[in-house]
């Protein structure tokens, strides 16, 4: 008599019920469990706290996330939690390892939530010790020996446990637990209760699994009578052939390969990458479909397939045509529009040019993005793009190596399959907004990309092949320079888009914006009207921007009121005119105030750059008794607090002729601020206003409220050249002044000014400090003598050629305000 699953635990009549999917839990086992269901989890947490018995019972339907009692098995067995681990922090699930004492079987559930418990019935395994059980025993624990003996990836060891073992219950389950067969036979094995019945049942399994081992040994040693040194591979081949003879797959996988073949040939690639390709094909011949390395071959070459090496999209090089279409699809950018019909010139005569490799740098919402749209339309190319904003890793350009698990190309390589043409319009959106962290750096992996000379034979780390980018035409969009690595800066030709002109934008409005409104609202064109004083109040009142993102918002809230009108059947046309604009948008959000704000001296109105256009900058000065000390607050960058100490250097230099007294800072102190606290501000275009202010505030003269100003200041008086013209211009412009002051030296950035402007805005160029006292007051005193005692003849004093030399005509610093 023999005795076997009487576990000296004690277990009571109702445990916790854990359903499993796919395993079957053996007495005296350990397995490995991974918990992931939250019934599950509670039901691990509540056993640990108790007596960490639990039931574990089979699903009949492993896709059943919520199964209950009908829905498993009533054979199951009692089991122990062991320990549980948390492989990963990030994650709840966990692995719980559980060894089996007893079989059981369920008698009635007494719980469905939060998990199952259940009545169980403890099962004693009893046995007669026969010679048939002896005999049946023997045999199994020969054929599993056998079966250790001929498989690789079982350890030697085990051949050890199993002699040791002395249960034919024991090692029929052990068997069992890892025997490759499906979730209903293991469930056989664990209800059949006749012991030797089961040891049947165990014993056929392996002698199955007995002979697919001799079977491989048979065909490894049929093989390998024909090996030869010199015929290693052909010994491969034979052997993966008789593999798939025994499998039945032989025809099938040869057709697959000749099909590869096939599409090999048929994707024209150049003789040396082909080579590299049919090289891949053969060694995808001689490795089993099975194995996981298969995967990976047949991936890299359909990569290989799909890339278009020589599928390349006809240009339309109908230059008239190019025009109509991008004068369409956007108002003004002539620069742009004029360098695009320029290419297209050059390959009309040289049909072998290479593409040209641009960058759009602008304010947002000036429309560069849709300007690569337009010119792939122009010339009848494909059109890809990729957004780099916030890009860290270097692979996202050229892909991982096949080495790691999942690799695939970068993001160039994918654009061109997807877009099935070696020469698209290819957009590199927010270039200037890439980042690098340990993964590498993408902007140096750009390098190669973006250079004529180079990527004609760029390489993919995941193809590891040569691909010819020299005849896509890449156009890489920012708002920012200086963010741009210089290397990869010089590598492309920079074409600046400035912001619109209040009439660009109404122009751009009635072309462009409105229709498209219409269209997105389902509204007739006739619905609703705009009139031009509408659409200027909209961009002046209720808009403050470079580009036409906000304006087109505002005209989709009108479009959207007048919808829902439409919607309650009020049909009548509207005819949208500027007083309406309250109704529809509530009060104006933004109004013009510097008027007001150069109400009394020690103010003055001065001009700064942003990455979104030109702004206004106010610069108010004040005095106090103190100690000679200059204050400067409005979140000041170092170089524009140098400005303001260079302006009161001068200032005190120069107090004579400039009418104020020579101790003004003896007793007092001077405070300098520039609202907008919250925003930084830097930059050395400050100081001619900052010399206003000053001068201003010193002398009680109002500054004249209807000008603006910028320029760096030397301490000799000297005004050098700055950058962001344009942008500040139309800043003034749009705020309705009458003048600005620039400084003599950007007469050459003038030309970029919109004739528009230049009529209804007054550009008067200064070169000295002594050039703005006739103009910048509105109460000069005429007693007022504005020549210094050292250059009494009035005129501009010569600056000498390396101060010049060291002036930057523009500032670099990724601040919010660049004056």
């Amino acid at each position: 008599m023999g005795e076997r699953g009487k576990s000296r635990l004690k277990i009571r009549e109702e445990i916790p019920i854990l359903p499993l999917r796919n395993t079957v839990i053996y007495p005296g086992v350990v397995v490995p469990l991974t918990i992931g269901r939250p019934s599950s989890l509670r039901l691990i947490e509540d056993a640990l706290a108790a007596d960490k018995i639990i039931g574990i019972v089979g699903q009949r339907d492993p896709d059943n996330d919520s199964p209950e009692g009908n829905d498993l098995f009533t054979m199951g067995t009692v089991a122990q939690i062991s320990r549980v681990l948390r492989p990963n922090e990030s994650t709840s699930n966990v692995i719980a390892h559980v060894q089996g004492i007893q079989r059981m079987r369920v008698n009635r559930f007494t719980q469905k939530r939060p998990y199952l418990k259940a009545h169980v019935q403890l099962i004693d395994e009893r046995y007669e010790d026969s010679p048939e059980l002896r005999t049946l025993f023997n045999s199994l624990r020969a054929s599993a020996l056998q079966i250790v003996e001929l498989s690789n990836h079982i350890p030697q060891e085990v051949s050890q446990v199993i002699q040791q073992i002395e249960s034919p219950g024991y090692l029929a389950d052990l068997i069992a637990a890892y025997l490759n067969i499906s979730m209903v036979e293991k469930e056989e094995i664990l209800e059949c209760l006749d012991l030797s019945r089961r040891v049947q049942k165990v014993l056929t399994y392996v002698r199955k699994e007995l002979q697919m081992l001799e079977l491989n040994q048979r065909i490894q040693d049929q093989v390998k009578d024909e090996l030869d040194k010199n015929q290693r591979e052909y010994y491969l081949r034979k052997q993966l052939k008789a593999i798939r003879k025994e499998l039945g797959e032989e025809e099938e996988d040869v057709d697959e390969l000749e099909e590869l073949r096939d599409k090999l040939q048929d994707a024209q690639m150049p003789p040396d990458i082909e080579k590299e390709a049919l090289k891949e094909l053969n060694r995808l011949s001689r490795i089993p479909p099975q194995s996981a390395e298969y995967t990976v071959a047949r991936t890299y070459l359909d990569w290989l397939i799909e890339l278009p090496w020589s599928l390349t999209t006809e240009d339309n090089l109908d230059i008239a045509r190019a025009r109509q279409i991008l004068n369409e699809d956007h108002y003004g950018l002539n620069k742009v529009k004029k360098r695009i019909l320029e290419y297209l010139a050059v390959r009309k005569l040289k049909a072998d040019m290479k593409g040209p490799i641009l960058c759009f740098v602008g304010p947002p919402g000036v429309g560069k993005t849709s300007l690569g749209r337009s010119i792939a339309r122009a010339m009848g190319r494909e059109f890809v793009r990729i957004a780099l904003g916030g890009v860290k890793d270097e692979a996202e350009i050229r892909g991982h190596r096949r080495t790691y698990v999942g690799a695939l190309p970068g993001r160039i390589i994918k654009s061109l399959k997807k877009a099935k043409s070696n020469n698209p319009v290819f957009v590199l959106d927010e270039v200037d907004k890439l980042s690098n962290d340990m993964r590498g750096d993408p902007a140096s992996a750009l390098l190669e990309v973006l250079d004529p000379e180079q990527n004609d034979s760029f390489s993919d780390h995941y193809l590891e092949v040569p691909f010819d980018l020299s005849k896509v035409m890449f156009i890489a969009t920012a708002n920012l320079l200086d963010p741009i690595p210089a290397a990869l800066r010089d590598r492309m030709e920079v074409i600046e888009i400035a912001g619109y002109t209040e009439e660009d934008k109404r122009h751009i409005a009635r072309q462009y914006l409105i229709d498209r409104q219409h269209r997105e609202h389902g509204l007739p064109p006739e619905q609703i009207t705009f009139t031009d004083d509408a659409l200027r109040a909209l961009c002046r009142d209720y808009t403050r921007e470079a580009g036409v993102r906000n304006l087109e918002r505002e005209i989709a809230s009108i479009c959207r009121a007048i919808a829902m009108q439409v919607a309650e059947d009020k049909t009548d046309p509207r005819h949208v005119d500027q007083p309406d604009l309250s109704d529809f948008l509530g009060p104006a959000k933004y109004f013009s105030d510097f008027t007001d704000r150069v109400q009394s001296p020690g103010v003055a109105t001065g001009l700064a750059w942003t990455p979104s256009g030109g702004e206004l900058l106010f610069i108010e000065a004040t005095k106090m008794k103190g100690k000679g000390q200059l204050l400067l607050t409005g979140k000041l960058g170092d170089v524009m607090k140098e400005s303001a100490q260079a302006t009161l250097s001068y200032l005190r230099t120069h107090a004579t002729s400039l009418g104020i007294p020579v101790d003004f800072l003896s007793d007092h102190d001077i405070h300098i601020h520039v609202p907008s606290g919250a925003i930084p501000k830097d930059g050395p275009s400050a100081g001619v206003a900052l010399f206003t202010a000053l001068l201003s505030l010193l002398t009680g003269r109002r500054v004249r409220p209807n000008i603006a100003m910028t320029g760096e200041i030397t301490l000799r008086g000297v005004i050098l050249p700055v950058g962001g013209i344009k942008e500040k211009v139309l800043a003034a412009h749009r705020a309705k002044l009458e003048e600005v002051l620039l400084p003599a030296k950007n007469q050459k950035d003038l030309v970029e000014i919109p004739d528009e402007v230049r009529k209804t805005l007054k550009i008067r160029q200064v070169s000295h400090l002594n050039d703005l006292l006739d103009v910048v007051f509105a109460d000069l005193p005429p007693a007022l003598v504005v020549t210094a005692p050292e250059n009494p003849t009035g005129l501009v004093p010569e600056v000498p050629a390396e101060i010049l030399a060291d002036s930057s005509p523009t500032s670099s610093s990724k601040s919010k305000h660049q004056k």
